[in-house]
């Protein structure tokens, strides 16, 4: 199991997917450009010192994670999917993809995913921020692949 989160926009969101990633041994992919510069200090700062003990691994677009990313398939979390979390079959080698806060994923990521999951909203809400999203997919995907 992976999580990749595509171009964050905002620092103390990746700084608590980082933790995630840190405190369940999932393997993180960061696809760059992000919102904010990312460099050690700004991790340190936004994951505290989970950065450290976080298996990570940046990659400068989505075209060169493509081409270097292990085997398995990529699991899309957007509020455009028709399939529910909590229905979905995951593999231990899937990868779930987060897009960014303000816009999610361009259209090419949307189209070269394996599957499209979601959240079920309640009445007229949209959506949860993108690193409870994360947590609960990557918690989803662990009980049922453990």
């Amino acid at each position: 199991m992976r999580l990749c989160v595509y171009q964050p926009d905002i620092a103390p969101n990746l700084g608590a997917m980082i933790r995630l990633s840190a405190c369940f041994g999932v393997p993180m992919d960061i696809i760059e450009p992000c919102g904010f510069p990312l460099s050690l200090k700004a991790l340190r700062r936004s994951a505290m010192d989970y950065a450290d003990i976080a298996d990570l691994t940046r990659h400068d677009s989505w075209e060169i994670f493509q081409n270097t990313r292990p085997n398995g398939r990529l699991v899309l979390m957007t509020t455009k999917a028709t399939d529910i979390l909590w229905d979905f079959p995951f593999q231990d080698t899937d990868t779930i993809v987060m897009g960014r806060e303000s816009a999610g994923v361009p259209e090419e990521v949307h189209a070269s995913v394996d599957a499209h999951i979601k959240l079920p909203m309640y009445g007229a809400a949209r959506s949860l921020n993108v690193a409870m999203s994360a947590g609960m997919a990557v918690s989803e995907a662990l009980r049922q692949t453990r």
